[in-house]
């Protein structure tokens, strides 16, 4: 975890003190330093906050190659660096890092290097020899990258509310925020402000003024694996034997570990020296802290367990609503804050987390709703997701056809003009006919920018470099071009590869055989109808006053009390500080 920010323009030398005011903006990415340069023609100048993970004793960036010029700034990390390096015939010094090896690499092969990094990254690179900034991102889009075009100049950063402090920038409220709780593509909650979308290079002539962007990898162009699920297996067990060690770093690190099959085999395969797990007394239902301490205990390692109670949210509200950059639903975000909040507590700087196979495994309810139908999934012993399946009851008693249903489900607002379905039906589309691969690029088109955004910006919050070893390229490309049946045959179990990897590792029944799980849930709708209500109400009704006209129904829906499962209220919460935090940044401009 780092931080990048900077400006591209016929004068941007002029310009040195905004990008250096920009980077100490961000400064809590990268406790280790942070600094900024200028390119040796005047052109560009570029900032980065550094947290040295890789090699402690390297020099903070921007990182200059001064035979070529080219300068870089870099966020991430490129976990087969050494590998490339040796492939590529490029030098790595003593006390030189992943950065190095990158910049050597953009120096000598430009833009189709990227090909070969698998790791997860946001990159400028100015290039003097072109006259071109070069922005790009990862393949599934773990680091952020925001960026904005203003008088000829282009400018970049790791943190929208870094731009926003560059210019004006006037809060938009996307349609989709209602419907989904995030933008979509490239939409940020503010005008003129843009998201690079995941493996997408930007490149910016600086002399024109001209912009081209291109996507350098796409998932759906994966051909589908036709061996036996025998083949299947031993070709996945293999890439996590590989892959998920090769992202355990040198340091002592901390692995979230919430009881679920996910989390436990991370824990098998990485060996963490401190798991951390988080509970809520009173709410068992929520608790899988026995679990995690039989797995803490089988690989010898340190159980730390966090207990938050409703004044925890109270006072992590502000941090958390500051950290992230729209409002939010998802109530497991303060379960994920707190977790890093103790793990920076301990010292330590990198946390592993278990992002991934659901998405590309089927591991969610909604996918089995989807592929299975609500009778089956419910008949399959999950009657507690009856909420969930009645979405997918209609008069005519017909089933619904994959694209309706993935958006009914998809959906937790109103979605007028559309655009969720159409996401679900371009999903469909790329998949070829395969409903697994279109849930799954349904899934990255919606739900998945905000649990990577999420786990980036609130780890970033308190310096710390969140990993996630199951983005892996080779184990994502696997688990997508599978067959369904591969990925899920009875409708209350998913990732039925994992599952059975998993089993030969040796993991107890108990994880590889579950059914149901919650992860990182928290009992934060029950608080807020409960204990915190007034509070809640009182926060809300305080922001009405005071919100863009576009915003207040949104709150105002956040007045009625939820359910269980309801995230409205808690939307409208993060809704109401994020407002107030707008406007306290805005006065203080």
């Amino acid at each position: 975890m780092c931080g990048i920010a900077g400006l591209a323009g016929g004068d941007a030398v002029r310009h040195v003190k905004t990008v250096a005011a920009m980077g100490d903006a961000q400064h809590h990415r990268g406790p280790d330093g942070t600094m900024h340069a200028a390119a040796g023609d005047g052109r560009a100048v570029l900032a980065m906050n550094t947290l040295l993970i890789v090699e402690p004793q390297a020099v903070p960036g921007p990182y200059l190659d001064g035979a070529t010029g080219v300068l870089l700034a870099f966020n991430g990390e490129i976990y087969n660096w050494r590998q490339q390096a040796t492939a590529w015939g490029i030098e790595i010094g003593e006390r030189e890092s992943d950065a190095h090896f990158l910049l050597r690499a953009w120096a000598k092969i430009g833009p189709p290097c990227l090909d070969g990094l698998d790791g997860m990254f946001a990159l400028a690179v100015y290039d003097p020899r072109t006259g071109k900034l070069f922005l790009a991102r990862d393949r599934l889009g773990e680091k952020p990258l925001y960026w904005r075009l203003d008088g000829g100049r282009l400018a970049f950063a790791s943190e929208v509310t870094t731009l926003t402090g560059y210019g004006p920038a006037p809060l938009v409220l996307r349609p989709e925020v209602t419907a989904i709780e995030t933008p979509v593509g490239a939409d940020t909650p503010f005008q003129g402000v843009q998201l690079l979308a995941p493996a997408t290079l930007l490149s910016f002539d600086v002399t024109t003024g001209s912009l081209d962007q291109t996507t350098w990898w796409r998932l759906e162009n994966r051909t589908p694996f036709t061996g036996t699920y025998t083949e299947a297996l031993a070709r996945f067990a293999t890439i996590l034997a590989e892959q998920i060690p090769l992202r355990t770093p040198a340091c002592d690190f901390a692995l979230l570990l919430s009881g679920g099959l996910d989390s436990a085999v991370l824990a098998h395969l990485m060996r963490p020296p401190v798991c951390v797990t988080v509970r809520y007394p009173g709410h068992d239902r929520l608790d899988e802290s026995v679990m995690a301490a039989a797995i803490a205990r089988d690989i010898r390692a340190e159980l730390v367990v966090v207990e938050p109670g409703p004044a925890d949210f109270t006072a992590a509200l502000p941090h958390m609503m500051r950290a992230l950059d729209h409002p939010m639903g998802n109530a497991s975000a303060f379960s994920e804050h707190m977790a890093y909040k103790k793990v920076s507590d301990l010292g330590l700087r990198v946390v592993i987390g278990g992002l991934g196979p659901d998405e590309f495994l089927m591991g969610y309810v909604r996918q089995a709703l989807v592929l299975f139908g609500p009778d089956a999934v419910l008949n399959a012993g999950l009657a507690a997701y009856r909420p969930l399946a009645a979405k997918l009851m209609h008069t005519a008693g017909e089933p619904l056809d994959p694209v309706a249903a993935a958006t009914r489900l998809i959906l937790r607002g109103p979605d007028p003009d559309g655009r969720v379905r159409d996401l679900a039906a371009d999903a469909m589309a790329r998949a070829g006919g395969d409903a697994a691969r279109g849930l799954t690029l349904a899934d990255l088109a919606t739900a998945w920018r905000p649990l990577v955004m999420t786990s980036d910006k609130l780890a970033s919050a308190f310096a710390l470099e969140r990993r996630s070893p199951y983005l892996a390229r080779d184990l994502v490309e696997l688990s997508y071009r599978l067959p369904v049946e591969h990925k899920i045959m009875d409708p209350a179990q998913g990732k039925r590869i994992l599952r059975d990897a998993a089993r030969a590792i040796g993991l107890p029944r108990e994880v590889w055989a579950g059914r149901d799980k919650f992860g990182f849930a928290s009992p934060v709708p029950a608080w807020l109808d409960g204990d915190l209500a007034e509070w809640a109400d009182g926060r809300i009704n305080a922001a009405l006053a005071d919100a863009p006209i576009g915003f207040r129904p949104l709150l105002k829906r956040g007045l009625a009390r939820g359910g269980r499962y309801e995230r409205t209220r808690m939307q409208a919460l993060m809704a109401a500080a994020w407002v107030r935090d707008q406007a306290v940044r805005s006065a203080a401009a």
